[in-house]
């Protein structure tokens, strides 16, 4: 496997049998001595200088953690390359805002010079571009350091109907923090678990439909899945120019919303960017934002069939109301025309964006033996089957590959952004007189399973609406089932990202559930 090659950590063997507090002091003091050798940045004056040192002191106590958890002990395969240098251009990036030095680990699919960019595939595991996305760029003027790259569903879960969440031929499969033998969703699956596992300050994920989400609630972060447009997609493999977007993947709503205004920007290329509505500072307002008096849609129609989950969404329902908000019960049932109509924009839109950004890769005299088409890597799949198709196929991509009628393809486009926005999530708001809709985002992590694929245990979520309109959609942990975390989703209208993420911090503030902290073991029942 052409991942990283895997370093030996003297302290694996103790830290995999360590609780958690004694492997963050043991990481804390060993990464000390690594730190001291280059020059201190100023004293912390502000609580902002506070937060940046703690981080720029972390740097090295995250690439041990890496090197115990992810490399040895319960292996958790979230990173597939990292940069053991990062603490040096955090430093020098420490005076640089609002990041001020802090590292931030990027989903595998997002080009970031330095190293490979491999959407988890070997077809690509040569494609070294030498140049970053722009919201990478943004990243780095922004004070950022890309500390590496982390394992995704391998084609962002696009390849096939019953893949494994989480799994790539370039990676292998990714870990759940909270208990090993579990699932990390998808197809952000390593950017939420190395989050999860303190990896990383933050990192990036992409979502189409539910990737950047789904991850984020099952790994017990925060994700959020901004408007299209918000973000640039040029240089990031794609799946769909209508619904893909990148986001944030955070401990706090607060740092996702201090990633989200350095990674946000206008960019020519993508000309869903030229015509969003951005705020300068995502993060303005979110300690002062009050719930009294807001009223927030509750969607109970799309809990599905858990009563534990039911029981938890109740609880933050609970800490809503606590917190001033009026909560509006909406009983609704969705037209599913929207997802037939959405499923064939993904698949014209997939042959026709892939073989755009595959044709865009730099050729190099004498080694170019990159893919530059949808069925160049039909054909290197077939020819690696044993390494690429051993867990599932690739009959999506060969869907896609047939799908060329381009006005069936404009009207289901039409009639799914139709759908999916003014007549589901606008109606919803405007007839209901609410702000938000709250809902779980999905239930507990299931037991992975290569063998016979993903199994979404019973729970629905309402995620797909905003993925296919291209609105916000927030998830915040909620609380856990039997030490599995569970998230609540958040959804505003277009644009209304800056107020979701503020819905989000209130929330998160008047949240009563106790949150667990991983295990880094299999699961058990409690008492077990």
């Amino acid at each position: 496997m052409p991942r990283r090659a895997h370093v030996a950590n003297p302290y694996a063997m103790m830290i995999s049998t360590l609780a958690r507090p004694a492997l963050a002091l043991l990481l804390a003091t060993t990464a000390v001595p690594a730190l001291a050798q280059t020059a201190s940045p100023p004293a912390p004056d502000t609580g902002e200088d506070r937060a940046a040192m703690s981080e720029l002191l972390a740097v090295d106590e995250y690439i041990l953690r890496i090197q115990a958890l992810d490399d040895n002990g319960p292996r958790l395969n979230a990173v597939i390359d990292y940069d053991p240098a990062a603490s040096v251009t955090a430093r020098q990036r420490f005076a640089v805002g609002p990041l001020r030095g802090r590292t931030v680990l990027v989903k595998d699919n997002i080009e970031s010079a330095g190293f490979a960019t491999t959407a988890g595939s070997l077809a690509l595991k040569d494609n070294r571009t030498g140049r970053n996305a722009p919201l990478i760029d943004n990243l780095e003027a922004s004070g950022g350091v890309v500390l590496g790259k982390t394992n995704l569903s391998e084609w962002a879960n696009i390849r096939s109907d019953n893949s494994t969440s989480g799994w790539s031929a370039v990676g292998g499969l990714t870990r759940n923090p909270y208990a090993i033998d579990r699932n990390t969703c998808g197809s952000s699956s390593g950017s939420g678990a190395a989050v999860a596992a303190g990896f990383a300050w933050g990192a990036i994920g992409t979502e189409t439909n539910g990737s950047i989400t789904c991850p984020a609630s099952i790994n017990g972060i925060v994700g959020f899945k901004p408007s299209v447009g918000i973000v640039s997609r040029t240089h990031v493999v794609p799946i769909s120019s209508t619904q893909d977007t990148a986001g944030p993947m955070t401990r706090t709503v607060y740092d996702a919303a201090l990633l989200l205004t350095a990674i946000a920007g206008e960019d020519k290329a993508d000309p869903a960017t030229l015509e969003a509505k951005r705020v300068t500072d995502y993060t303005a307002g979110l300690d002062t934002y009050s719930l009294q008096g807001v009223r927030i849609g509750v969607m109970r129609d799309f809990v599905g069939n858990r009563g534990d989950l039911t029981a938890t969404f109740d609880t933050a329902l609970a800490d809503l109301q606590r917190a001033g908000a009026v909560l509006v019960d909406i009983e609704f049932k969705a037209n599913n025309q929207m997802y037939g109509d959405s499923f064939t924009v993904l698949m014209f839109e997939l042959r026709e964006e892939m073989g755009k950004y595959l044709e865009s890769l730099p050729r190099v005299a004498g080694r170019d033996t990159l893919p530059r088409s949808l069925a160049d890597l039909i054909a290197f799949n077939a020819a690696n089957a044993g390494s690429e198709m051993r867990w599932f196929g690739q009959e999506l991509f060969e869907r896609a590959e047939t799908t060329t009628d381009r006005a069936a393809y404009e009207s289901a486009r039409a009639n799914a952004l139709r759908i999916a926005g003014p007549e589901t999530l606008d109606t919803l708001l405007a007839d209901n007189n609410v702000q938000f809709l709250v809902v779980p985002t999905r239930g507990p992590a299931w037991v992975s399973d290569l063998v016979n694929g993903d199994n979404f245990n019973g729970s629905v979520g309402f995620g797909s609406p905003s993925a296919i309109a291209g609105y916000p959609h927030l998830t915040v942990p909620m609380g856990a089932i039997e030490g599995l975390p569970v998230g609540l989703s958040i959804l505003g209208a277009k644009w209304d990202d800056h107020a979701v993420l503020k819905a989000g911090a209130a929330y998160e503030k008047a949240r009563t559930a106790k949150l667990p902290a991983p295990s880094f073991r299999p699961w058990r029942a409690a008492g077990e």
